[in-house]
């Protein structure tokens, strides 16, 4: 009997588990969501069960596979359906997830704007109050012919 120490780590053990990329699942099941999501689907899902339904309705006898209730085609349609839905939720997680990524990229983008903005702000503000201490050329033309008209005052 062998007894497991806690200060050392387990053994690693083989797993009879598959192993699949959850990326590239992830990727075929939004190609799979995509498709599912578009008006051909629906209308090949349509042709296909027109076909099934009058096959089984109008096919002699001993070429029918699947007679009226159409048991068969159910289960077809909720194999399919069981399938779908989880593949679309999947593929909706990894869209949140790529607006998650993209919200956060655009708040931080926003705020170094904002920092910009507030920056270039108190530069306009700095220049403004260091202009309010230079003369300015009108200023000078006032100032000058006030002096002008003062001279000639004097002669």
């Amino acid at each position: 009997m062998t007894t497991e120490r806690l200060d050392q780590p387990r053994a690693l053990r083989r797993s009879l588990r598959p192993h699949y990329d959850p990326e590239a699942f992830g990727r075929l099941s939004e190609q799979i969501a995509r498709f599912l999501g578009t008006a051909r689907f629906i209308v090949y899902m349509s042709i296909f069960v027109a076909v099934w339904v009058i096959w089984n309705v109008v096919a002699p006898a001993g070429l029918k596979f699947d007679p009226y209730p159409f048991i068969f085609l159910t289960l077809m349609l909720s194999l399919q359906a069981s399938y779908a839905a989880p593949l679309i939720l999947l593929a909706q997680n990894r869209q949140d997830d790529r607006d998650r990524v993209q919200y956060e990229h655009d708040r931080e983008a926003a705020d170094r704007t904002q920092a910009e903005i507030e920056y270039l702000t108190r530069e306009i503000a700095g220049l403004r109050l260091a202009l309010n201490d230079v003369a300015t050329r009108d200023y000078l033309r006032s100032e000058l012919g006030k002096l002008l008209e003062e001279l000639r005052e004097r002669r």
